[in-house]
Parts: structure tokens; C-alpha cells; sequence
């Protein structure tokens, strides 16, 4: 999927069914109960518009994100604090320069409203982005980076400890 041609297609759409775009910053881990669309079997973002626009939404909160080369440096180094047999070593750290050819495209597309204290999203990611995810969090986990579990507390940062992927 190409979310820079995805992004542009959403703007228009917006535009037809009256909502004005709000070019923002990522509103995932906001304080405000988040409510997920289903992307794997709602796909078409033209949906979410339209529940927007029933709910009575008159802005649409756009963030989109670019691969950068820091956050694959970030990674690679990442991979460099990892203990590994040297062919997975090299394996990954192949994958990630391949990674490299996407530099400077969308690589993730949220759209997002608020309607009675809830905020609604709606997240696209590419297969690419995706791939790289999922190695930062298997390096992170093998780095011991991840979350510490054993001394788990109660947490009240409205998150509930759920993230989605969709």
C-alpha cells in the first residue's frame, strides 16, 4: 500500500464529505479513551469519514509519519547490543539496510476525532514499516530493553496496557 498516494486520497475525501482536515501530531498515546477502528475488516478509510461525520465531527485529526534515517540508525543500533549467533546477527542487519530505499516515505497514516471524551482512530501502517516494528520490538525484548513485567504496578495512564496495531 503507498500511504503517500493514501494520504492525498484521504484529503480529498474529507474535503467531498465536508470535513476539514487538522494536520497534527500522533494522538495514539493521548490521555483520552481511545476507540480503534478495524482495519484488517473495515480497510476503507471513506467509513471512518463518514462515522466522523455522523458522530458530528467537522475535523478530521491527520498525522502521517516518514521513515527517517535515525530511526533506522536507531535500530541498527539496537541490533548492536543484542547477543546473537553472527548469521542472524547479519541476517537482520541486512534487512534493515534494505529498509534504507524507503527514507523520507509515509510510512504511517492516523486519522483521528473526539466525540463524547473519546477519541477515535483509525491507523495504517505500510507492510515495510511493519517489518521494522516488529525487529525493534524483538531486539528490544532480546536486549532486554522491553518491559519489565516482574515489578508491574498498577498503571493509570489511561492506556488500559493495550496497544493496537491497527
Amino acid at each position: 500500500m503507498n500511504l503517500d498516494t493514501l494520504k492525498l486520497e484521504i484529503e480529498n475525501a474529507a474535503a467531498e464529505e465536508g470535513l476539514a482536515i487538522f494536520h497534527g501530531h500522533a494522538r495514539m498515546l493521548e490521555p483520552a479513551e481511545a476507540v480503534y477502528w478495524d482495519v484488517e475488516h473495515y480497510p476503507d478509510y471513506k467509513l471512518f469519514l463518514k462515522a466522523a461525520k455522523a458522530a458530528g465531527s467537522q475535523i478530521i485529526v491527520l498525522h502521517h509519519h516518514s521513515l527517517t534515517s535515525d530511526h533506522v540508525d536507531d535500530v541498527l543500533d539496537d541490533l548492536e547490543t543484542c547477543d546473537m549467533p553472527r548469521e542472524e546477527y547479519r541476517t537482520i542487519e541486512r534487512k534493515l539496510q534494505d529498509l534504507r530505499v524507503y527514507e523520507g516515505f509515509t510510512c504511517s497514516i492516523e486519522l483521528s476525532f473526539a466525540h463524547g471524551g473519546r477519541m477515535y482512530m483509525m491507523d495504517f501502517r505500510s507492510d515495510w514499516y511493519r517489518e521494522l516494528i516488529d525487529i525493534q520490538g524483538d531486539l528490544e525484548i532480546l536486549s532486554g530493553a522491553g518491559p519489565d513485567f516482574d515489578d508491574e504496578e498498577e498503571d493509570d495512564s489511561g492506556m488500559g496496557g493495550y496497544f493496537s496495531r491497527n
